[in-house]
């Protein structure tokens, strides 16, 4: 059995989500697809999807296995594309996408960059709050903020960022500085994105929601963070969304120690056996570029004086 070929046909079954689409997606048989992953389930022991004459749907052994092949299969691509790119200028159209705020912050001027590194290359940046998906609009990458859902895609981690209460000096001087999360409910809350949904904390092991009210509603990061520095209100948002104002004093981070578990920043892009050289070429600068920005926030607003 041709190992990296039968794992090469399992990747492509768990993209498909079916044994005759992988099929199509490799220009084979559907009788050497299903021959393949018989022998792969023979030889590993287990079984890696569970079939009905309806679906197919990986098994929990065939998730776990499917995060290590993508790994190995993305590594060989790594490395022949890597050669590739020694002996070719890359061009043509790149697609990128990114949060909104976040895509300002960090992504533009790092595809900025990229463009005046490698000049015959096109590059369409769509900012989106909303998650797209990378295959059915064609992006070639993506930076997602949160944990990923199972895919097919490859990730690499670059950061993890807080989501963090926040409010101006000037508004904590007449308000005053919580020390719970329920003290948020005797003032006024900034809220973002047209839900009054409640806030979210963590106290030791016990996870809790704290329903702040208040008199500012947007749609938009932006305003809503204008009008926290204004000293209207408590407001929560991600760590990078407010790090140079909590650096600079203007605003100051409150209730660190009840804070949810911080959230991964990951580059992603679909799978692949041989990305474009452009792609390959700028998941690496991407890559780089955030790994640079010090994305983590761990002490940000931690030194700060009650």
């Amino acid at each position: 059995m041709d190992k990296l070929k039968a794992m090469h046909t399992f990747v492509e079954i768990a993209r498909a989500g079916s044994l005759t689409g992988a099929a199509r997606r490799l220009g084979s048989s559907l009788p050497s697809v299903v021959r393949r992953l018989a022998e792969l389930e023979g030889e590993l022991g287990v079984r890696l999807f569970n079939r009905t004459t309806r679906k197919i749907s990986l098994t929990r052994e065939g998730g776990h296995y499917l995060e290590h092949c993508q790994a190995i299969l993305s590594s060989i691509d790594e490395a022949e594309s890597s050669l590739a790119a020694e002996q070719a200028t890359p061009s043509g159209q790149l697609r990128v996408t990114a949060p909104v705020l976040f895509g300002q912050y960090y992504v533009a001027p790092a595809v900025t960059g990229f463009l005046q590194r490698y000049d015959q290359v096109r590059c369409q940046l769509s900012l989106n709050d909303r998650n797209i998906d990378l295959l059915e609009d064609q992006v070639d990458v993506g930076v997602r903020i949160g944990h990923l859902p199972d895919s097919t895609l490859i990730a690499h981690r670059v950061g993890e960022v807080r989501r963090v209460v926040v409010a101006a000096p000037a508004f904590l001087e007449k308000q005053g500085i919580p020390s719970h999360p329920r003290d948020l409910l005797r003032g006024n809350a900034v809220h973002v994105l047209s839900r009054w949904t409640p806030w979210t904390f963590r106290e030791g092991e016990h996870v809790f929601t704290v329903s702040v009210t208040g008199n500012f509603d947007c749609n938009q990061i932006a305003p809503a963070i204008g009008a926290c520095l204004s000293g209207l209100g408590f407001g929560m948002f991600l760590s990078y969304q407010v790090a140079h104002h909590v650096r600079e004093g203007r605003l100051r981070i409150l209730l660190a120690d009840f804070e949810q578990p911080p959230r991964p920043v990951s580059v992603v892009y679909p799978h692949a056996r041989r990305l474009p050289v452009r792609t390959r070429l700028f998941v690496d600068w991407i890559r780089e570029a955030l790994t640079s920005a010090g994305l983590d926030h761990r002490e940000l607003g931690r030194s700060q004086a009650p």
